[in-house]
């Protein structure tokens, strides 16, 4: 799966997944949040979430603190 992260209205880090068949780019387009802050691929590992890669369409890679934040999101579907 793809994901870009994105910088909500509160300014809060909110994670987009998508399928691989979708670019990131196609799917920035689609998104209302003016910040995208990373982007790349993740995967669900026996340790929990992996995130890696990047966008060169969006020029984003991957950032260290992303599969937290996706984990996060999944523990807490509200936040």
């Amino acid at each position: 799966m793809k994901y870009i992260m994105f910088e909500d209205f509160s300014g809060a880090p909110t994670p987009i997944i998508f399928p691989n068949r979708i670019d990131h780019a196609d799917m920035r387009e689609q998104m209302p949040y003016t910040r995208a802050l990373s982007a790349g691929y993740v995967s669900m590992r026996a340790d929990g979430f992996h995130c890696h890669g990047s966008s060169k369409g969006l020029d984003l890679k991957a950032e260290p603190g992303d599969a937290a934040i996706i984990a996060d999101k999944f523990a807490d579907p509200e936040s």
